[in-house]
């Protein structure tokens, strides 16, 4: 329920520290795998819901309209630029031992 930009920063956070949490084995299952599904299904089950009962009760005035307006533009532009997205993340946070060796042989 705010901008797309401002999504995308808390997303690749959250990413980021629960893919940190599979590599360093305190999850088991990675990430990755799901993510993409997985925001879908959370915009459609959670933050759209709430958004719509947000606007019929009225808790927050004109500004409901404008919540549940970012929540289905983000969802919209999530659909459209996920997978996208989630590649990004996991060339950024899913490298390997051998990605590091390969990197640092670059750098030199």
């Amino acid at each position: 329920m705010q901008h797309w930009h401002i999504y995308q920063k808390w997303n690749e956070r959250l990413f980021a520290e629960m893919m940190a949490a599979f590599q360093a084995g305190r999850m088991d299952n990675n990430p990755s795998v799901s993510w993409y599904q997985g925001e879908l299904g959370f915009f459609d089950n959670y933050i759209i819901p709430l958004a719509n009962k947000l606007k019929e009760c009225g808790v927050f005035g004109v500004s409901s309209d404008e919540y549940l307006n970012y929540a289905l533009e983000n969802r919209r532009e999530w659909a459209n630029k996920g997978e996208e997205v989630v590649q990004k993340y996991i060339q950024k946070y899913c490298m390997t031992e051998g990605d590091d060796a390969a990197e640092d042989k670059d750098k030199q």
